[in-house]
């Protein structure tokens, strides 16, 4: 029996490829829609980290014509979500506690999301409620950062 997430093995029975990485992905905004608004694709998914892209639509436009600063908290939390499907053991629960979000620069592109733990906890240690923060930084097209999240979950066994 495997600790794994289902999300997780069904990430990995997917090709490593755009048509996989496209079915993934749809499946995921089916369960949880609201991340849909963002048109995400996650491209990256292992244990401590993920990476999706998001293209730049008039559906996340601001009154300035950039990437919404809500539409890139909602990517944020669609990396942090799937870092933490692939991270967290079938054995504990998790769920977002608090977010905190710097607007570094305008985000006039489509952006790139890279959830990334910097060390995996041993969640055998977690016997009781444990506070895990999850840094995700967010790039435009031409790599610069232009938003910083740090969310929390809480972590908890079954």
């Amino acid at each position: 029996m495997t600790n794994e997430s289902g999300t997780y093995r069904g990430w990995k029975r997917l090709p490593a490829n755009r048509l996989g990485h496209t079915l993934f992905s749809l499946g995921m905004v089916a369960r949880v829609p609201y991340f849909g608004t963002v048109l995400p694709t996650v491209v990256r998914l292992e244990p401590g980290l993920c990476e999706v892209t998001a293209p730049k639509w008039f559906g996340i436009h601001n009154h300035l014509g950039t990437f919404h600063a809500i539409a890139a908290c909602n990517l944020a939390e669609v990396a942090m979500g799937m870092l933490s499907e692939a991270t967290v053991p079938t054995t504990h629960r998790w769920i977002p506690k608090g977010m905190n979000v710097q607007y570094l620069t305008k985000a006039e592109s489509s952006l790139r999301a890279v959830a990334e733990l910097p060390e995996i906890p041993d969640f055998t240690e977690i016997t009781e409620g444990r506070d895990l923060t999850i840094p995700v930084s967010i790039y435009d097209k031409r790599g610069v950062e232009v938003v910083h999240a740090e969310i929390t979950t809480w972590i908890t066994p079954k």
